[in-house]
């Protein structure tokens, strides 16, 4: 369910119905399916994401994280990465972490801040952002900006404190959180069953094998070694002669 060729069917769904939108496209529309992807661990599995949707002429928006662990939007190879996706075509937005903040003053400010950051250090406007893992109380607020767009505010998404599959909701949203698809997989009946749509995606979860949750951790954890492994080698002259003892760890763990 999370292959590429998985993937390759929900656009198809969508590109058959002609009602695909980006956030603003989306404001001027009585109907609409926006795709959104929030980036949590993995800047490459965006690009290659982005890549299947190329293939297909499709275009959607990605949100990146400034405060992540796992990845550095500002490095030199993201950096490209994020230039390259822009200049196919794909929507760039910020994806928000709130960590720990409650004073929803100071989160519209730290936004702002963010999104004035990213767009300067990145060379193109960025007008648009999701929040990371969004508290009810986050979500009621229903966070409105000047010239930047929520992907959570009331005209992308309905907000109910109790949603049940009888629940009445102006905007159909579905999301593949946990590897696991919350409420509604985008299926026929789901993608052509309601007038306004919108569906998240986690790109680390979706490969071209397509995984299942455990073995999805397993290569994505190999590929963050590898890709530390290729930092101290691009960084220490000295690694090169140490690196053959150091490449076949993670397989090796996986049979402990």
């Amino acid at each position: 369910m999370f292959s590429y060729e998985d993937y390759r069917e929900i656009i198809r769904r969508i590109k058959e119905t002609g009602l695909q939108a980006d956030y603003a496209e989306a404001l001027e529309r009585d109907a609409f399916i926006i795709m959104r992807h929030d980036v949590e661990y993995s800047v490459e599995r965006a690009r290659e994401l982005a890549k299947v949707e190329e293939s297909m002429d499709f275009r959607s928006t990605y949100f990146f994280q400034w405060t992540n662990n796992s990845y550095n939007i500002l490095s030199r190879k993201n950096r490209d990465i994020l230039t390259d996706m822009h200049e196919r075509g794909q929507h760039i937005g910020l994806h928000f972490a709130l960590n720990g903040m409650t004073d929803m003053e100071l989160v519209r400010k730290r936004i702002r801040k963010e999104i004035d950051m990213l767009s300067d250090m990145l060379g193109f406007e960025i007008r648009a952002f999701s929040i990371h893992r969004p508290s009810p109380d986050v979500l009621a607020e229903n966070i409105k900006l000047p010239g930047i767009l929520n992907a959570y505010q009331d005209d992308f998404f309905s907000f109910a404190p109790n949603v049940t599959d009888d629940t009445s909701l102006a905007v159909k949203y579905m999301s593949d959180a946990n590897h696991i698809w919350r409420y509604g997989y985008p299926d026929e009946a789901n993608i052509r069953g309601h007038r306004r749509v919108q569906i998240l995606t986690h790109p680390f979860a979706w490969t071209k094998k397509g995984y299942d949750n455990l073995n999805n951790y397993r290569t994505l954890i190999d590929e963050k070694y590898m890709e530390m492994i290729d930092s101290i080698d691009n960084e220490c002259k000295d690694f090169a002669e140490l690196r053959e003892h150091f490449e076949t760890v993670p397989s090796l763990l996986r049979k402990q």
